[in-house]
Formats: C-alpha cells, sequence, structure tokens
C-alpha cells in the first residue's frame, strides 16, 4: 500500500473509460427529480472527453429514486415489486434527461439494461460486448442501467459499483471512475474519526485495505466503500485502474483530470493483457478448429481468423465458448471465444466471409474469432 501519490493521474490519453453515477449524485433528496443542472456539467465533461477521441460509458444508478416520486410512492422503504415498477418507470426518465443533456453537443445517447449475469455468463457477455463495441464505434455514449425490473437480488443488494467494474473488464477499459460523495478511501470513516487518514494511491487491495470499508450511508445510495472496494478488486484484476472521487461539484470529470482529490487504484497489467490471460488459461476449451497455413500466418500478424482459413470444426461449442486453434500438423497455436456456435462454423468454413449471410440466412460477425477475443499460445 502506499500513502503518498507518486503519479499525476488523469483522464487524458485514456483510450476509454468508464463512469459509473450514484443516485445520491444524480437525483435530489427533497423533490426527487434529476439534478439537470448537475447533469448538464457531468454531459459536458463527457462531450469533451468524445471530442477528444476518449471512449465514454456511463453506468448509472437513480431509476429507482426517480421512478418512485413520478409513480407517487411513500418516502422510506418500498416492497420489493414497487422497487420493480420504480425502476421501469425511472429508467424511461433517467434515459430522457441524458438524451437531451447529451444532445446539446449531437453526442447519440444508446441506453442498455444489464444484470450481472449478462456480463458474466460467457454468451451473453460477448453479446454485450459486441453491442457496446459497435456503439462506441459509431460514437454514441451507452447510458447503462441495472434490470432492476427483473434482477430481484440485485435490487436487494444493489451494487452498481460492481456492475461498473464488471463492465469496465468486460470492455478493456483503461480508467473506471466511481463518482460518489466521499472523495476516496480513507484509513477509517473520516465521519466518524478525525484521526482517518486519506489514501491518495492504492498499489494492492490487501486485507488492511479490505478492513477500511464500511457500511452504506442512509439515504437512495446502496453501495458505500465496501462494494466500492470490492469494485477495485474486479477492476485492477483486468488491467484497469480506478478513481473514487468526489462527484458532487459542477464539472466532475474535468476536476478530476486538473488534479482533483481522488483515491487511485492501481493495476500492473495492461487491460488487453488481462483478457488475453483469461482467455488463455481461466476457460475450458468446448471444440477444436483446424487451420490452414495462411490462417497460421495471419494470426501471427495479428489478423483475426476468417471461415476461410478453417478446415475442419471438431467438438460441440456454442457461440462464445472457448475453442483450441491447430496447425495443419495438429500443434495448438492459438485460443479464443467462438463468433458461431460448432453447427454454423462447419457451414461456413472455407467460405469468404461475404458468403455468411447467404450460408445461414442472417449476417453475422466476418470473424469466426476476432482478434480481440484470441490469444497466441
Amino acid at each position: 500500500m502506499r500513502t503518498v501519490s507518486t503519479t499525476d493521474h488523469s483522464l487524458a490519453g485514456a483510450r476509454r473509460v468508464v463512469v459509473k453515477i450514484g443516485s445520491a449524485l444524480l437525483v435530489d433528496d427533497d423533490s426527487g427529480e434529476v439534478r439537470r443542472s448537475w447533469l448538464d456539467a457531468l454531459t459536458d465533461d463527457v462531450a469533451a472527453l468524445v471530442n477528444d477521441g476518449t471512449e465514454v460509458i456511463l453506468v448509472s444508478s437513480g431509476a429507482i429514486a426517480v421512478g418512485r416520486r413520478h409513480l407517487g410512492l411513500r418516502s422510506g422503504n418500498l416492497k420489493l415489486e414497487e422497487k420493480q415498477a420504480s425502476a421501469a418507470s425511472g429508467q424511461i426518465l433517467l434515459a430522457h434527461a441524458y438524451q437531451e443533456a447529451l444532445a446539446r453537443h449531437h453526442v447519440t445517447v444508446a441506453q442498455i439494461l444489464l444484470t450481472l449475469g449478462d456480463t458474466e455468463q460467457r454468451r451473453r457477455h460477448l453479446n454485450a460486448r459486441n453491442t457496446l463495441t459497435t456503439l462506441l464505434r459509431l460514437r454514441a455514449v451507452p447510458v447503462i442501467n441495472e434490470n432492476d425490473t427483473v434482477a430481484t437480488s440485485e435490487i436487494r443488494f444493489g451494487d452498481n459499483d460492481r456492475l461498473a467494474a464488471r463492465v469496465a473488464a468486460m470492455m478493456n477499459a483503461d480508467v473506471l471512475v466511481l463518482l460518489s460523495d466521499i472523495d476516496g478511501l480513507y484509513t477509517a470513516d473520516p465521519k466518524r474519526d478525525p484521526n482517518a487518514e486519506f489514501l491518495p494511491e492504492i498499489s494492492a487491495i490487501t486485507p488492511d485495505i479490505e478492513a477500511m470499508g464500511g457500511d452504506a450511508l442512509p439515504g437512495y445510495s446502496s453501495g458505500g466503500m465496501v462494494t466500492k472496494l470490492a469494485a477495485a478488486k474486479i477492476a485492477v484484476g483486468a488491467g484497469c485502474k480506478m478513481a473514487i472521487t468526489d462527484g458532487r461539484a459542477m464539472n466532475p470529470l474535468n476536476g478530476l483530470s486538473n488534479g482533483q482529490r481522488a483515491s487511485w487504484f492501481l493495476s500492473d497489467v495492461e487491460p488487453r493483457t488481462a483478457r488475453k490471460r483469461y482467455i488463455a488459461g481461466a476457460l475450458q476449451p468446448q471444440g477444436r478448429l483446424l487451420l490452414d497455413e495462411g490462417a497460421v500466418r495471419a494470426l501471427k500478424s495479428g489478423k483475426s481468423l476468417l471461415p476461410a482459413g478453417v478446415t475442419a470444426v471438431e467438438g460441440s461449442f456454442q457461440r462464445g465458448d472457448s475453442v483450441t486453434l491447430l496447425n495443419p500438423s495438429g500443434q495448438e497455436v492459438a485460443r479464443g471465444l467462438a463468433a458461431y456456435s460448432a453447427s454454423d462454423a462447419g457451414r461456413i468454413i472455407g467460405h469468404q466471409s461475404g458468403e455468411i449471410e447467404a450460408r445461414l440466412g442472417y449476417r453475422g460477425r466476418e470473424e469466426l474469432i476476432h482478434r480481440d477475443d484470441l490469444v497466441l499460445m
């Protein structure tokens, strides 16, 4: 653990950033309305990042907090079905608020509802990743909400902090920013202990660091430092550094880039390297693809695997499953996540990518395995 910062941290130079926004920042506690001026300032920062070439994904809380007042539900604890109804109403209101705020900068918004299962189960993970990648390529800003209308366990244990970290890991983000009502991690709760020390930089999440977490404070926020430390473990393990900073002031992302106080959790691996390690060793291959020499050369030069370079399909695998790639001599040369099931792969191997739609009846990916989902062994 470091207690003195040695690095000038900012968002400058980040290729992809995930920002988590808490309910307490976005929704006024008294009126239950979205804080429009704060949201406008935040989206000014987001638009500036996008215009500088940074891809931004927002993970937003607040649907239940907004929706409950819109439906006229009382203050205090809600029944589970009331929380779900509030989420259903609030998601529309939040999406509209983000759309209006970013439209001022001619930035397109896309809403995506996810659960933790969508980031953890391989096929759903691959679907979500492909959708988000396409949106970012089209210069849209995805706004992700937890799908509280169906994911009852996420409502009860609510941790958009952890969901944001899963999204950051799934998307190989460089930085995860948790905008909170506290400026970072302390050795103890600073509201209760005047001797609590602020930690500007954390290089390892040790048991001592984890012990510094506490319970969530009363109010709409369902997180707290415990869930933020859990998010940090996920993020840094995937090669993504993470910042906890006070988001209550206007333009919090711009402030963070200009030295605003924050706790930075460091990672010693690159995001892409972490994903490659996961593909290489954490998944049990479900099938095998035999390649021709041309395909082997293409992989070694950093290209994706196209159907034309595959001569045979073995095993029973589904889209998103891990498969091994063999050279003509039967030696493993790579491993990756298949974009097609074994049955569909068998129908398109040996053919050009432009023929996929005609052979399968739908237009899928041009690659059998994209280079981002592939690692040389």
